[in-house]
């Protein structure tokens, strides 16, 4: 069993906090961008538009996970608090918001360059599990999305939530979504998948769909929401979408390999 009691800010000074799930936005779009741009692009032109296309990748993770939220998760809420909705500093990102922000951001960056809208996606879809695997991170520490109840060695009493032992279901994200799903892409990259545009982007909506899928059953859902149709969250209805547009995606772009 292990205690989670950790503080979810990270550095105090006078009255501004830095909290632990900013930072690692902020680290796993760093090194994502550092990484792209030395192991991952191979396009000269897409390198050369690329700081450019993180401007556009930024706003559209904010916008889109802000708005997937409320949209997805919590409408009955911020349809009656409009304001609301832009105090993104008091919490509430959905990855799928922030996914279809990505997409569409991807698609107008690419348009207006005259590229490739996959020569970016592919890039994003390699390196987001980084990003990932640090927002779950950030997610333990807050003691957020934690998980349901488990007698299992590895329990967590997660203390600023209740006295029981739970799954720590934040670190399995992290693990499936994050560290394993970024080892599955990098050996498809290596066996030339990249070439064919869009590969990678399917894989990674197949896969990370898959594990999403799965984890969510471990995972107590949003308490305004709770079970939906066939006893599933939205997440886990939302991944299964994702899902099916992925092995859609990844056989179209395979035939033409």
């Amino acid at each position: 069993m292990f205690i989670n009691n950790f503080d979810p800010v990270a550095i105090q000074i006078l009255s501004l906090e830095i909290r632990w799930y900013s930072l690692s936005y902020i680290l796993g779009i760093l090194l994502g961008w550092i990484l792209s741009k030395k192991f991952f692009i191979s396009n000269t032109e897409v390198k050369e538009r690329f700081d450019d296309f993180i401007t556009y990748l930024i706003i559209a993770i904010i916008i889109g996970g802000r708005l997937g939220y409320v949209f997805f998760y919590n409408f009955n809420y911020y349809s009656n608090n409009i304001t609301d909705i832009f105090k993104i500093w008091e919490g509430g990102m959905s990855f799928h918001g922030g996914l279809i922000g990505i997409i569409i951001a991807s698609i107008w960056f690419a348009k207006i360059n005259n590229h490739n809208s996959f020569s970016y996606l592919d890039i994003v879809a390699i390196v987001a599990p980084i990003g990932i695997f640090f927002g779950r991170i950030a997610n333990f520490i807050n003691s957020e999305l934690y998980g349901t109840e488990t007698s299992l060695p590895w329990a967590v009493k997660f203390i600023r939530v209740d006295n029981l032992l739970r799954h720590p279901s934040q670190l399995y994200e992290a693990i499936f979504e994050g560290l394993i799903l970024f080892i599955i892409l990098l050996y498809f990259r290596n066996k030339g998948f990249m070439k064919t545009p869009g590969l990678i982007s399917g894989l990674f909506l197949i896969l990370y769909s898959f594990f999403r899928f799965i984890i969510e059953f471990f995972r107590v859902p949003d308490d305004q929401m709770g079970y939906l149709l066939f006893n599933l969250t939205m997440g886990q209805i939302i991944s299964f979408l994702f899902f099916l547009i992925g092995i859609y995606l990844t056989l179209r772009k395979y035939e033409v390999r």
